[in-house]
């Protein structure tokens, strides 16, 4: 038997944190928000107001939605705070280091029987698991960005998950409206198996001087019928991500087809990230992007 989720906690109120939030609340969840830093909390509650009231003005959730799903979130200061919750999802940056440590702090204020789930898109569920002292209540549920508009999560068992974990994982994502996979518990799972090296091999092509920015996103849009093309969309993702991302596969997989492109790197310890940072492979400083290269 799975446990029944009515109350969400959230670990991290950045991008893929405060989307988290947004959607658990709209399905008439009560979510508990955590983060370093009340301003950081603050900031995330401000994203997701501005993103229902988005919602809002297209029609896709009416206002009085939006001020009973904004009413469900309360802030969690600390980890204690956490202690109501059913389930608590980590969604902090895509470093295993960082991971492991919220999971070491965070689980001796949880209920015994409460889930711990990370969102991870490409470290080990397994390896994440063991410093928890629930790896069998520990499951892998990764979200797709951005958390409202994208219906895909992926669900990843690790090595100890139990069968209800994962029942319950997945009746809670039902519960979102949104459709789950599963994947085996294998470096960055499924899409991002798929979807990075498709970016890595384009920032080759632009590092080798095959095609300028704009040539290799229009023949990627054009060509391909993609909806944006790949550097466009590896400056939505964030290009440490992405780093990060490639940087497992590579060791994990050890297969030089996926060492991250020297010029990835550079842009990276330059800290030009993409659209968080307003440079990236376009300059967003402007009133419309502009290619870099």
């Amino acid at each position: 038997m799975g446990i029944e989720i009515k109350t969400v906690g959230v670990v991290g109120s950045g991008q893929m944190g405060s989307g988290i939030a947004h959607v658990c609340s709209l399905a008439g969840l009560n979510v508990r928000l955590n983060d370093l830093s009340e301003d950081r909390i603050n900031a995330g509650l401000a994203t997701i107001n501005g993103n229902m009231a988005r919602q809002v003005s297209k029609g896709v959730i009416t206002d009085a939605d939006r001020q009973a799903a904004l009413e469900r979130i309360k802030p969690a200061r600390t980890y204690d705070d956490l202690a109501v919750c059913d389930i608590v999802i980590e969604a902090a940056t895509e470093n295993e280091e960082v991971k492991r440590k919220i999971f070491t702090n965070l689980s001796p204020s949880l209920r015994p029987d409460a889930l711990l789930a990370t969102n991870t898109s490409s470290i080990s569920i397994t390896r994440l698991a063991a410093a928890t002292d629930r790896p069998e209540r520990f499951i892998g549920i990764h979200f797709m960005n951005p958390v409202p508009v994208m219906q895909l999560v992926e669900l990843i068992r690790g090595i100890a998950t139990e069968d209800h974990t994962y029942e319950s994982a997945k009746e809670f994502i039902a519960k979102l409206g949104k459709t789950s996979t599963v994947s085996e518990d294998f470096p960055a799972f499924i899409v991002n198996r798929i979807l990075l090296p498709m970016i890595n091999e384009a920032i080759y092509t632009l590092y080798e001087g095959v095609g300028s920015v704009e040539a290799i996103d229009t023949a990627m849009r054009l060509g391909a019928n993609h909806p944006m093309g790949p550097l466009q969309l590896a400056d939505f993702i964030g290009l440490d991500t992405c780093l990060s991302i490639m940087q497992v596969l590579h060791e994990g997989l050890a297969d030089s087809k996926y060492r991250p492109c020297p010029l990835l790197v550079k842009y990276v310890e330059a800290g030009w990230l993409g659209r968080k940072t307003k440079r990236g492979f376009y300059d967003y400083r402007g009133e419309k992007p502009v290619p870099t290269r």
